[in-house]
């Protein structure tokens, strides 16, 4: 019973979102209201300690919501500066077969834009352009979300890992280790087992689209293009991982994705590796309704300016943040030395909020990029007036789901603070699912990381419900925190695959209103595929007997 009610604010998240369609800025604060009942009720919380922590994540939201508002701000500034338009004017004339064009623009600048702003901005910027250059509407938004997972754990400069991190600070302070080096090792054992399964991400993708919209209706026109599809996961996966392991979270999927995305373009302008024959969607006047688009999606707009100048703004971002991330060009410890401290929070003895305003990536680079973009475009006041607000708009509605989403995890976390003597709400919870799965919860982890983005929208919100849970979770069963976590962290970005917002959203961009239920049911088997060879990846590691860090 306890158990029940320690869940009874997840379970409640997962009923209005997944069950009634709810948006996490409406679901997250009702479920934070029953853990707040919970925890004053049947935890006997003092109500000091109830208010103080759940204060405490709000402090800690804080930190994302300067990430995401950086993100998003830069996008926006891209967008109405016409730099956007000209990136996109860019990738036309590089090929005409279908499957390189996928791969190209779906997989390797999908990343790129998830690596800089994430928040479901691939899926809506690659499904468009893809229907400009002659794909169906449907197939364009599937591909898109297909190709939008291997970058997610490292999107928008690391937030998902951030958002961990918000919500692991006991759990880390447990282990003796440093936060710093958790937080890498994280990443390190986030990016293994994703770069082995996301270097066969391109071909699973094609697969799908020569099966669902080719004449022959067959996996061997994707099979075909499997020396380029393989190159191009190589090329974004190699620099991806070497990336996470030397220099952290923010950098693998922004960096990765830019170097990938040179190597590929210059491999197709030159054939290498490039099918002799073309292949193509059948033609328009055969196309099923349900594959066309119910609006008129128009192009992407007028190319303004060169594209170096485009890409300037994008250029500027991966100097600044390699130069502020390595250690040896004294800026790192700069810009982590200026922070806001706030101690004893809420009158809570030694609850400390550190705010490291100039580290976090949202204003340096991101904003900081932002205001030079003015310049260097040449914007008018009215688009850069429009971009802020139209910035400001578009994070409020995140604002609200994030701050109850980290409120209601602190407050969980910490719910051991009482006088009933019960041990906190996520240790409850993580010893009744360790009793129930046993030995065999590794082959949950994964699963549990995929609801949390099918239900939320985000791989971050995934994170910061199920973090802690994880971590309790295998501590208990004695497997190792860290494998049990990456599990979760790259189950977050499958579940973008499937994900309700997301699909609602890429749908509604390209027009195929009505087949969301459709999309759902053809991304489940490549969302199973992934979730299937994470699982053996890291599921073999793990009942080795094999504990990296910990």
């Amino acid at each position: 019973m306890d158990a029940l009610l320690a869940f009874s604010p997840i379970l409640l998240t997962i009923i209005l979102m997944a069950g009634f369609n709810w948006g996490a800025n409406k679901a997250l604060p009702l479920a934070l209201i029953l853990a707040v009942l919970v925890a004053f009720f049947k935890w006997n919380m003092g109500i000091e300690f109830v208010l103080g922590y759940t204060f405490f994540g709000f402090l800690k939201a804080f930190d994302i919501l300067i990430i995401i508002f950086g993100a998003i701000l830069i996008l926006n500034t891209l967008k109405l500066s016409g730099a956007m338009a000209t990136i996109n004017h860019g990738f036309n004339g590089i090929t005409d077969d279908r499957r390189i064009q996928a791969i190209i623009i779906g997989f390797m600048f999908g990343a790129f834009i998830e690596g800089a702003a994430g928040f479901g901005t691939p899926a809506a910027l690659a499904a468009p352009l893809l229907v400009g250059l002659g794909f169906p509407p449907l197939a364009a938004a599937l591909v898109a979300l297909i190709f939008n997972t291997v970058p997610v754990p490292f999107g928008a400069v690391g937030t998902p890992i951030f958002g961990s991190m918000s919500t692991l600070g006991t759990n880390i302070a447990s282990t003796g280790i440093s936060a710093e080096s958790f937080k890498m090792a994280l990443t390190e054992w986030i990016a293994i087992p994703n770069s082995i399964a996301g270097i066969f991400i391109p071909l699973l993708g094609l697969a799908i689209m020569t099966r669902v919209f080719g004449k022959e209706k067959s996996i061997k026109p994707a099979l075909a293009a499997a020396p380029f599809a393989i190159f191009a996961g190589l090329a974004f996966m190699i620099p991806y991982l070497l990336i996470a392991v030397f220099f952290g979270p923010e950098l693998p999927s922004l960096v990765g994705a830019f170097i990938g995305l040179g190597i590929v373009i210059i491999a197709a302008k030159h054939g290498f590796l490039v099918p002799k024959k073309k292949w193509d969607f059948p033609h328009k006047s055969a196309w099923p309704e349900l594959w066309t688009s119910k609006i008129d999606t128009g192009n992407t707009g007028e190319s303004k300016m060169s594209l170096f100048k485009a890409w300037s703004p994008y250029i500027l971002i991966a100097i600044i943040l390699v130069i502020s991330r390595i250690p040896a060009f004294g800026i790192k410890q700069l810009l982590m030395d200026q922070e806001f401290t706030l101690t004893n929070v809420a009158g809570i003895k030694d609850l400390t909020y550190n705010l490291k305003w100039a580290y976090l990536p949202g204003t340096i680079p991101f904003m900081l990029v932002a205001l030079a973009t003015h310049f260097i475009h040449k914007m008018s006041k009215k688009d850069i007036k429009r971009a802020w607000q139209l910035t400001f708009k578009q994070i409020s509605a995140a604002a609200i789901a994030l701050l109850a989403g980290v409120g209601l995890v602190q407050l969980m976390l910490n719910s051991g603070v009482n006088t009933s003597g019960m041990d906190s709400m996520l240790t409850t919870m993580a010893e009744a699912t360790a009793d129930l799965s046993g030995a065999a919860y590794p082959f949950f982890a994964t699963l549990v990381g995929m609801l949390g983005t099918f239900m939320s929208g985000s791989a971050t919100v995934s994170n910061i419900l199920f973090m802690s849970f994880q971590f309790e979770t295998a501590s208990i069963l004695d497997f190792s925190p860290i494998l049990i976590l990456s599990m979760q962290g790259i189950g977050s970005g499958i579940g973008n695959m499937i994900c309700i917002n997301n699909i609602v959203a890429v749908s509604a961009t390209v027009g195929c209103i009505g087949a969301e239920g459709k999309m759902i049911r053809i991304n489940a088997l490549p969302a199973l595929i992934y979730y299937l060879l994470i699982t053996a990846i890291v599921g073999i590691l793990i009942y080795s007997g094999f504990s990296p860090l910990l």
